[in-house]
């Protein structure tokens, strides 16, 4: 599903990420940990393909690499990138950043409608997953009107509107309280087990961590131990 080699990032002279390979199969749930200033972030918005590794300092001989459910992403040009995010990756933030102009329906919907895809077929779809989610009562709310929780289940549903191959959440329960936390870790599982979804999550949540099919460990832009769980 995700294949990645000789990773490197520099913001000037700063090397972040020096050199990451890492292989992730399709319907893997896996974790990566590491302390503040690890590269964690900076790696998965690459995977992510929402920012593109650095060429400095490499030669034709160890280029990096990065596939995506077998697309050689760093080939795409802008346009062909925006396609291929929107109709095969899924994006869930510590913080749920939803539209407090539109509901929840409508805030799940809007990738579907980026990708021009019908109306009506759209909010059958968007309506399904809210359901799955238990939010089936809360379509008709605005952000404002939901609790921490239920905000993050909505931010869920957005990410799984156009059925991606592969979810990259980035601290999801970070702004969640406990119970709301475990119930949002316990729905990932959940969701990989009817969709068969690839997770991929950047966390300093222990419980989440030592759920995962696989924690990868990062320390200096590096990734310094890889453990099935």
């Amino acid at each position: 599903m995700i294949i990645a080699k000789n990773i490197h990032k520099y913001y000037g002279d700063l090397e972040v990420l020096k050199g990451v390979d890492l292989h992730i199969k399709q319907g893997e749930i896996v974790a990566i940990v590491g302390p503040s200033g690890a590269g964690k972030t900076t790696l998965l918005q690459i995977l992510g393909t929402l920012d593109k590794p650095s060429t400095k300092g490499l030669n034709n001989s160890i280029k990096s690499k990065l596939e995506l459910n077998g697309q050689d992403v760093l080939n795409l040009n802008d346009r062909g990138l925006s396609k291929f995010r929107n109709e095969h990756i899924g994006f869930i933030f510590q913080f749920h950043q939803l539209l407090p102009e539109f509901t929840a329906l409508e805030n799940v919907c809007i990738p579907a409608y980026i990708a021009k895809k019908p109306k009506k077929e759209v909010e059958i779809a968007a309506k399904k997953i809210l359901d799955f989610l238990g939010l089936s009562h809360r379509v008709d709310h605005k952000p404002n009107e939901l609790s921490g929780g239920e905000q993050q289940r909505v931010a869920v549903a957005r990410a799984l509107i156009n059925n991606p191959k592969v979810i990259f959440a980035d601290e999801p329960s970070g702004n969640l309280d406990t119970a709301s936390a475990k119930n949002l870790h316990e729905l990932f599982f959940s969701l990989r087990d009817e969709f068969n979804q690839t997770f991929v999550i950047v966390t300093h949540n222990t419980e989440l961590a030592n759920m995962a099919d696989r924690k990868l460990e990062m320390k200096d832009g590096r990734i310094v131990m890889s453990s099935e769980l």
